[in-house]
């Protein structure tokens, strides 16, 4: 067997990327796996060899990595997800050449459309003071990583805030007569908080049910003074009504970007596990197929797919609260199929890798694995000597 060794050298002699794919980012939220590597977990590649968890999505394609960020988690959930944690996090991405999206709940806990308390230590501020810990806040999480040489491509200011954020200062009430004064006030106070760290970050201001039409909201929360310079959306697609939920999805995402201007990214999305997730990858990959070509659509993130074997949190037992069932490994800790939509190429980290051929005109992935030319998915090939681009 003839061996032929290709350097996958970022030259400008091979097949570039279009400027859509360099705009696209293809992440995880993976939050949970520093909690998940204390309790004993550890994460596989395909082959079975244990692999890094930021080092593990470079391989799988993926470009980016979203990590979420409490103010005092240990007073009721643990020591995850607060500033030491997510800076080391952050770190750990930036070392295997991901971007980073911080995302703000201003709590100590999850905050989404049913839940947005205020953290312990500030329950008792007044409006003044609430804005100025926001502010603060931010600056300091943000500090911390650009100290670390970390800087955050996107800043979520909140987290699926269709009601506000920070009870009941922040809250949305339809029927009160300043139904966006206190929300926008604490937002802005956190979108200039991340402009005075880092000016070119894109904060994002993030919403539930991307399926539904949601640029009334937008609408009303930039006439009524709102910042941002994105947006964002979660779609959790359900087993009866993926198909016409992703077509919505799509749809609303080409609306908002055409209506605001600016990039519109699901931020969150996952699906139902099951023993292979051969389901999960046919909803993935009609979604991705749906939103990737957009113009204005800066990316998909999975939420937590590195969870398997129903792992939770130990404070979810506290609860009362079942595992996470939209995990995206198999049971024994490998990467599903689920997440194969989400190869974009694996470049953000790979410089150079070795590929062993006995036809020079052989089809390999960015492992060194052969594949069938005819159906490989989109994402980056070497065939004789070049990279392609497969859309």
């Amino acid at each position: 067997m003839k061996r032929v060794k290709t350097l996958l050298l970022l030259l400008t002699s091979l097949v570039p990327f279009t400027a859509s794919a360099q705009d696209f980012a293809s992440g995880a939220d993976v939050s949970w796996c520093t909690e998940m590597e204390a309790s004993g977990k550890y994460f596989y590649n395909s082959a079975g060899v244990k692999t890094e968890m930021m080092a593990l999505l470079d391989q799988l394609g993926m470009t980016a990595v979203r990590l979420r960020v409490w103010v005092n988690p240990e007073t009721v959930y643990g020591p995850w997800c607060d500033k030491a944690d997510v800076v080391a996090k952050a770190k750990r991405a930036k070392n295997s050449g991901l971007d980073v999206m911080i995302d703000f709940h201003y709590s100590d806990f999850f905050a989404d459309p049913g839940r947005q308390t205020k953290p312990t230590a500030w329950k008792n501020y007044s409006f003044e003071q609430l804005k100025q810990a926001v502010h603060d806040h931010t600056v300091d999480v943000l500090q911390a990583l650009k100290d670390e040489g970390v800087t955050p491509k996107w800043v979520q200011v909140g987290n699926e805030t269709r009601l506000g954020m920070l009870w009941n200062d922040g809250k949305l009430v339809w029927n009160s007569q300043n139904v966006w004064s206190g929300f926008v006030a604490l937002s802005n106070s956190g979108y200039d908080a991340v402009k005075s760290v880092f000016p070119s970050a894109l904060v994002i201001t993030h919403l539930d049910r991307g399926p539904e039409n949601n640029a009334w909201w937008y609408t009303q929360f930039k006439d009524n003074g709102g910042k941002f310079d994105a947006i964002g959306l979660s779609h959790y697609p359900e087993t009866s009504t993926w198909q016409v939920n992703n077509i919505n999805t799509a749809s609303n995402i080409k609306s908002l970007h055409n209506t605001f201007g600016v990039p519109v990214i699901l931020v969150e999305t996952g699906y139902y596990w099951n023993s292979d997730n051969t389901e999960a990858e046919q909803v993935m990959t009609d979604l991705f197929n749906r939103v990737k070509t957009l113009e204005g659509c800066g990316g998909v993130f999975y939420w937590e797919p590195e969870v398997y074997n129903w792992w939770k949190p130990t404070y979810y037992t506290n609860l009362g609260w079942n595992a996470y069932n939209k995990g995206a490994f198999n049971a024994n800790g490998r990467p599903s199929a689920a997440l194969n939509p989400f190869n974009m190429g694996g470049t953000s980290g790979v410089t150079a890798a070795e590929v062993v051929s006995d036809k020079p005109e052989q089809t390999y992935d960015l492992m060194g694995r052969k594949v069938d030319a005819s159906t490989a998915k989109h994402g980056i090939y070497i065939r004789g000597n070049k990279k392609v681009l497969v859309k």
